[in-house]
């Protein structure tokens, strides 16, 4: 059998590795079709933005690592932050700044901002992408002011997740074939452990996308596959659930 951190990932237009970043330009025109090939990231952040309180002071800032095409920023209406995003994918970028994010383009583990600049940070299916996930870590609490609050949702390290999340979800239409490499799965318990070495008390829940919710999308989605219709914008809730062996969301706030 073929390991499935080694195996390709097709686009439609070339192969690639398993989580090439060269993915996100081919799948460019899928970031904002709620039908779409990241649907499942529209979901997670609106249940990232859910943890997210609205500013208390004028031109509080949250800094939105892996940004994308800034998918958080609907969510954030009406909150009255200053939206920055960071990403290394300037086809995405260009769609976040249409969506009222300031877009830096700029890796995650060396973000080009000053130290306490921010008073969230977010950090979206971010650090199951990248091979130094504990850099990405430190240079977030790095950003966050004292009192300062993290927010974020990755995948975990065990071998349900590897299960559900690459060889169950990469054959729905909710998660792009050969996007995650297994390798990089982040273990919570060393997450929680990273953080708090840098200032920050990590809280951590498990999250699944609302499993009613998710077979009537998938039913529509495929109704209107054969019909050619456009489907019914009714996206499935992430909530929470007791296990944190697949799919987990994190919130902490940074010590004085």
């Amino acid at each position: 059998m073929r390991d499935v951190a080694a195996s390709a990932a097709s686009t439609g237009s070339r192969v690639l590795p398993r989580n090439d970043p060269r993915q996100y330009d081919d799948l460019a025109g899928e970031w904002w079709r709620p039908d779409g090939a990241f649907a499942m990231l529209h979901w997670l952040a609106a249940a990232r933005a859910a943890l997210v309180p609205p500013a208390t002071r004028p031109d509080e800032l949250l800094v939105d690592l892996g940004c994308g095409a800034g998918l958080l920023a609907p969510h954030l209406t009406g909150k009255g932050y200053r939206h920055v995003g960071v990403d290394l994918t300037r086809s995405a970028l260009l769609q976040a700044a249409e969506h009222g994010v300031r877009a830096v383009q700029g890796d995650a583990t060396a973000v080009p901002l000053p130290d306490g600049c921010a008073d969230v940070v977010s950090a979206g299916e971010l650090l199951e992408h990248v091979p130094a996930w504990p850099r990405v870590v430190a240079e977030a609490c790095r950003l966050l002011r004292p009192g300062g609050l993290l927010v974020l949702d990755t995948l975990n390290d065990t071998a349900l997740a590897r299960l559900v999340a690459v060889r169950i979800a990469e054959r729905l239409p909710t998660v792009p074939r050969g996007i995650h490499d297994p390798r990089l799965f982040v273990d919570a318990r060393r997450l929680v452990a990273e953080c708090a070495r840098h200032g920050v008390d990590l809280r951590v829940r498990g999250i699944r996308p609302q499993v009613g919710g998710l077979a009537v999308w998938l039913l529509r989605r495929a109704r209107a596959g054969r019909t050619g219709a456009t489907p019914a914008d009714r996206s499935p809730r992430i909530v929470p659930t007791r296990s944190t062996a697949v799919l987990y969301q994190g919130w902490g706030v940074r010590n004085g």
